[in-house]
């Protein structure tokens, strides 16, 4: 575990650099999705999906294959993020009814809102990490992933 404390460590100091001075969202999503993918092995899909409002997410900037275009709120891990604004932290999406399968390989996710600064219940995004191994997520991504949200200031 120690080792990937460090790894987002490191990943949090390249973003601080990489995104110092940058207000354009899309390229900090950008940013944010190339350095996670290529930080973490078993991170197999990394991605924002941005609230575009009326209760709908759409594609953002994201690594890996294609992902979904648009998601309700109503539906799978994403939209239960965004509805809830909460970290939702999937061990094995089997396990559950609601989650939307953009690939039969993912066994794990987890998605973080991404909200506005200073404005907590207003959604800019979720950010969505898929793995093929069951439970790759854990409280050291869930700590590490929701300081993501001080690139959107």
């Amino acid at each position: 575990m120690g080792d990937k404390v460090e790894r987002y460590r490191v990943l949090l100091r390249t973003l601080d650099s990489l995104c110092r001075g940058e207000t354009d969202r899309i390229t900090i999503m950008s940013t944010i999705a190339c350095e996670l993918f290529h930080t973490f092995d078993c991170f197999d899909w990394v991605g924002f999906y941005r609230n575009v409002g009326g209760e709908t997410l759409k594609v953002g900037p994201y690594q890996g294959e294609h992902g979904c275009l648009t998601i309700p709120f109503s539906d799978g891990v994403c939209g239960k993020c965004a509805r809830e604004l909460a970290v939702q932290n999937v061990p094995d999406v089997t396990k559950i009814p609601y989650h939307i399968a953009c690939s039969s390989d993912t066994r794990s996710e987890i998605a973080v809102p991404i909200v506005s600064p200073g404005r907590p219940d207003e959604l800019v995004a979720v950010l969505d990490i898929d793995s093929n191994l069951p439970a790759a997520f854990d409280s050291v991504d869930e700590d590490s992933l929701i300081k993501i949200n001080r690139y959107f200031s």
